[in-house]
C-alpha cells in the first residue's frame, strides 16, 4: 500500500472511537481526507446479557464497528481481534500497531489518552500507551522490527498524536454540523447503547458543550494534540 492516510484511529473496542472522535472522523471524510479505523479488541466481553456467546458478541460487534465507520465515511477497518478485557502491553501488540501505522502512514494518529485518572478501563490505558510507543520510536526506525521490512513496509514519520479522554486538552474541533452524524454512528452500536434515548443525546450534547468552551462554536471534540518534531 503506497497511498498515505490523513488519520488513524486506534481504538481499544468497537465503539470508543464514535464516543471520543466520531464528530472529527465525519468532518474529516466529508472534506475528502482518508481515514481508518484500527480496532484493537473484539469487544467480546462488553454485555450484561448472559444469553449472548462471546463468539457471537464478538462478530455483532465487528459488524456494528463497519456500519458506523461507513456512516461516517471511513474508508477501512482493520480489526486486531484481541480479547476484550485482555490487553497487554507486550512485544506482539506492539508490532500490529506498528504494521498498521506502516501499512497505511497516517498523518495523525488518534487513540485514547493512557493518562487519564482512577477510573478508566485497562485497554483503554494501555492501548494508548502501547499506540504512542508504536509512533515512536518503533514505527520511525528501520532496525525495529527488521522484519516488517520484508514485507515492504517502510519505516514511517506520524506527523502528530491527538489522545480523547484527556482531562486536559489543548485542542477542541468543532463538531456542530456533524454531531447528528456522529449520533447516527455511535446507534450503530445497538449491542452496546441500544436506541439513542432523548436522555442519551442529551447528555451527549451537553458534553459536546463542554468540549467546545473557549471556542466560537456550540459543539465540540478535545483532545491532547502532540506535535512530533524528528
Amino acid at each position: 500500500m503506497s497511498e498515505s492516510y490523513d488519520m488513524m484511529v486506534i481504538t481499544p473496542h468497537p465503539d470508543d472511537s464514535e464516543f471520543g472522535v466520531a464528530g472529527t472522523v465525519a468532518k474529516w471524510t466529508a472534506q475528502g481526507k482518508k481515514v481508518v479505523y484500527v480496532v484493537c479488541t473484539n469487544g467480546d466481553k462488553g454485555t450484561s446479557d448472559r444469553s449472548i456467546k462471546p463468539e457471537d458478541l464478538a462478530k455483532t460487534r465487528e459488524h456494528e464497528e463497519l456500519a458506523a465507520a461507513k456512516t461516517l465515511g471511513v474508508g477501512e477497518v482493520v480489526f486486531l481481534r484481541y480479547p476484550d478485557q485482555s490487553l497487554e502491553d507486550t512485544a506482539d501488540f506492539r508490532k500490529n500497531l506498528v504494521r498498521q501505522i506502516r501499512r497505511f502512514k497516517p498523518e495523525v494518529v488518534v487513540t485514547a489518552s493512557p493518562y487519564r485518572k482512577y477510573m478508566w478501563h485497562r485497554d483503554h490505558r494501555i492501548t494508548g500507551q502501547v499506540a504512542l510507543d508504536a509512533v515512536f520510536p518503533y514505527a520511525r526506525d528501520h532496525l525495529a522490527y527488521p522484519d516488517l521490512l520484508e514485507e515492504g513496509l517502510e519505516p514511517h514519520k506520524v506527523r502528530e498524536i491527538w489522545l480523547w479522554a484527556e482531562e486536559a486538552p489543548n485542542l477542541r474541533l468543532d463538531v456542530t454540523d456533524t454531531f447528528e452524524t456522529k449520533l447516527q454512528a455511535l446507534g450503530c452500536h445497538k449491542s452496546q447503547v441500544g436506541e439513542i434515548s432523548p436522555e442519551m443525546r442529551q447528555r451527549l450534547h451537553d458534553w459536546a458543550r463542554v468540549n467546545a468552551e473557549g471556542e466560537d462554536f456550540e459543539l465540540g471534540e478535545a483532545f491532547y494534540r502532540v506535535e512530533l518534531r524528528y
